[in-house]
């Protein structure tokens, strides 16, 4: 009761309001979450050990590799499914007033989602992950005005060192995640006080469009539906 609004549609109990895709990307964070916390207890963030580190959760630790390829794909999965229920979110006009709020807090989520995803990628200290990170900060350098700031605080200095390293670990295993989970809650709560889904009132417009424009000669009566 308390997760979901007083009076709701029967509409937006049908599975194909949502497809599931809040729930998806919920269930994938917190399987991330829960993946990471395991993987900290094994993993080194320095410069001369976080790659041996890996080395050891890959091979070393029992269950490392599965626990760590759970984290990868979850991480992965999440990243899709936030995307896909944004996309979804846009098609049922729920940017609309009053879910405009809840509208950047979701654009707000995917934002730390995407952040997550890109600081978790230095971690492992290979060559994919220097490289990559290389690629990432250049582009945020682009920026006009503000990019050489941001790349000299991303990267904690002028090229990628052991200043990097842990600030996109601090960054990514728990600034990101603190954010993600209050905004999450923040996102959740306003799903309830705005009113559950904004595919039910698309679908109660419709219905009461169509009542208005039905034919008065045809001597029937039209009952619409509550729209509380």
């Amino acid at each position: 009761l308390h997760l979901h609004p007083v009076r709701t549609h029967r509409w937006s109990l049908k599975w194909a309001t949502t497809w599931g895709l809040g729930i998806a990307s919920l269930a994938a964070f917190l399987i991330t979450l829960i993946t990471g916390v395991l993987l900290m207890f094994y993993y080194k963030p320095h410069t001369e050990v976080a790659y041996d580190s890996i080395k050891d959760i890959a091979f070393v630790v029992p269950t490392g590799s599965f626990i760590r390829n759970i984290h990868r794909w979850a991480a992965n999965v999440m990243v899709v499914t936030v995307i896909l229920h944004m996309a979804r979110a846009f098609y049922t006009a729920a940017y609309r007033a009053p879910r405009e709020f809840n509208w950047l807090i979701g654009m707000a989520l995917l934002v730390l989602t995407l952040g997550l995803s890109f600081t978790g990628y230095l971690l492992p200290w290979d060559q994919l992950a220097y490289w990559a990170v290389t690629v990432g900060t250049r582009i945020a350098a682009s920026v006009p005005l503000v990019g050489e700031e941001a790349r000299h605080l991303l990267l904690g200095g002028s090229s990628i060192g052991q200043p990097t390293l842990t600030r996109f670990y601090a960054l990514h295993c728990f600034v990101l995640p603190a954010a993600t989970l209050l905004l999450t809650f923040w996102h959740l709560w306003r799903v309830r006080k705005d009113g559950g889904l904004a595919a039910s009132d698309r679908v109660v417009d419709d219905a009461i469009e169509r009542a208005r424009h039905a034919p008065a000669a045809a001597g029937k009566s039209y009952t619409l539906l509550g729209t509380t």
